[in-house]
């Protein structure tokens, strides 16, 4: 479950964060209860992501949906 602070994060922010988690991943070094830290991480800004990618894919969805709708109204005069 994603945290109120999580909500308010950008998408810009939560991909620099997640871009961050990912390069700490792979470059090693950590335990193992740190890495099992950075992956749960990861994933919530994962999902933070996707939030924000899925809104706006549903906008611009609505949007050519008018578009669409205002063509056929026009052409239709």
């Amino acid at each position: 479950m994603t945290s109120k602070v999580d909500e308010a994060l950008g998408y810009e922010q939560a991909r620099d964060e997640l871009i961050d988690v990912v390069r700490r991943l792979e470059a090693g070094g950590t335990t193992l209860e740190e890495s099992l830290a950075l992956w749960e991480r990861g994933e919530e800004l994962a999902k933070v992501c996707r939030r924000w990618l899925d809104g706006a894919r549903a906008r611009l969805d609505a949007a050519l949906a008018e578009g669409e709708a205002a063509a056929e109204e026009a052409d239709s005069e």
